[in-house]
């Protein structure tokens, strides 16, 4: 039985990593890019998303409870996972590493990034608009840190999915987790470009 509610929750796991959450984060990265467009641009497209019918609905059912869980689920699961990288080495067991390395340095990256705006707005101390990103980016070393949350949510996205694809029996077949690598590697690099270059748009 045990083993019967690990499997269970792992499988919800990966399914919440997709959806919502990895949906999310795509919309995210859109609504993030329309900064190459300029402030008005951008500010359009937040306001559009704030407007949305039952925001506060969505924003607790659907997006903040179930990355609650992922991130939490997947804290422990980095924690008492066995790596088998220095056995091998092998491509695969790099990706299981990096997914692991990459999920706390997202976790870390989600919890200020919503510390900074979210929450500042929540406390009546900002408004979260094109002014306040480009603030919080002109310190250097904060558009760094953005850089590397933003590429590892991304990178933890993107090899989720392949992990998905074959936890929910998607890709069964080598050849078919084969070709889910260059899919998933071509959809990391893809939304890592809007990611990155919408970062810059705040410079």
């Amino acid at each position: 039985m045990a083993g019967n509610s690990e499997f269970s929750k792992r499988k919800l796991h990966s399914l919440l990593g997709v959806i919502p959450v990895g949906l999310f984060l795509t919309q995210h990265l859109i609504v993030n890019s329309f900064a190459k467009r300029g402030p008005e641009a951008f500010e359009a497209a937040a306001h559009f998303m704030e407007a949305l019918p039952a925001r506060i609905f969505l924003e607790i059912f659907v997006i903040a409870l179930p990355l609650l869980f992922h991130a939490i689920y997947g804290v422990y699961i980095a924690f008492t996972a066995k790596s088998n990288l220095g056995r091998f080495g092998f491509f695969r067991n790099w990706m299981f590493v990096l997914q692991r390395v990459t999920g706390i340095l997202t976790f870390i990256f989600v919890v200020w990034h919503v510390w900074e705006t979210r929450m500042q707005v929540a406390l009546g101390n900002d408004t979260v608009d094109f002014n306040m990103m480009a603030e919080i980016l002109s310190n250097p070393a904060m558009l760094a840190f953005y850089i590397i949350g933003v590429v590892a949510a991304i990178f933890h996205f993107a090899n989720g999915l392949w992990t998905f694809c074959i936890t929910w029996g998607i890709t069964v077949s080598k050849r078919s987790q084969q070709i889910n690598t260059y899919v998933t590697m071509a959809i990391f690099l893809i939304l890592s470009y809007v990611g990155v270059t919408a970062l810059l748009a705040f410079v």
